[in-house]
């Protein structure tokens, strides 16, 4: 399943230890974040061992097959793309490149939110775009003017700007827990998702300090 996802893993790929730990944050932020949202997929595996062009990756497999999504669901999903900038920039003072696949989705899950679901609240229940041949580049084109496609990009910029401050809430709320799941991920390099839990867990346990 690995393989067929992520790709083959790049055994003579060498990172030094400021870009492992930047990606043992960014993985664990996507993990994190999935993890605190109910609509988000279940935490199976996060690694930082290359496959494929993926410096590192966060396994989430759905508990049963989906047919629909709901608006909810991709707002979490939203979400969980965001939570490794997001950690990247609170934990590593800095952002990186690593995050280019997940802008991409994120936007491209935004922007079907708004020209194609009928999901915004500024259009309603418009198709603004539509698929024009699904069985070649499935390329969307505009239905829109200029001006609406304009309209379109900022509406787009507000739904990721939101998802991204609830990543930062989330992460901000659980900063214990993100560092030790970072630095067992810079040991160990894999993380089952029963480990991952044990983790969760131990932070619960873990007394808070005195102020």
């Amino acid at each position: 399943m690995e393989r067929v996802i992520a790709g083959p893993e790049r055994k003579g790929r060498i990172m030094d230890d400021k870009t492992k730990r930047t990606i043992a944050y960014h993985e664990s932020g996507h993990a994190l974040v999935g993890h605190t949202l109910e609509l988000a997929d279940p935490v199976h595996k996060i690694s930082i061992i290359s496959r494929g062009r993926a410096l590192g990756y966060t396994l989430s497999i759905p508990q049963e097959d989906k047919v629909l999504n709901s608006l909810n669901e991709m707002r979490d999903d939203l979400a969980v793309f965001m939570g490794g900038r997001v950690a990247e920039e609170i934990f590593c003072d800095d952002v990186t490149t690593g995050a280019s696949n997940d802008l991409e989705r994120a936007t491209k899950m935004a922007r079907a939110i708004v020209t194609q679901y009928g999901m915004s609240d500024k259009f309603g229940s418009m198709g603004l775009e539509s698929t024009e041949n699904q069985y070649l580049d499935g390329r969307n084109v505009a239905t829109c003017s200029e001006r609406t496609t304009s309209l379109v990009d900022e509406e787009v910029r507000i739904i990721l700007d939101e998802c991204q401050q609830r990543a930062i809430q989330l992460l901000e709320q659980n900063k214990d827990a993100l560092i030790k799941i970072s630095e067992y991920l810079l040991e160990k390099e894999n993380i089952t998702g029963d480990e991952f839990m044990s983790l969760l867990n131990e932070c619960k346990e873990e007394p808070a300090e005195a102020v």
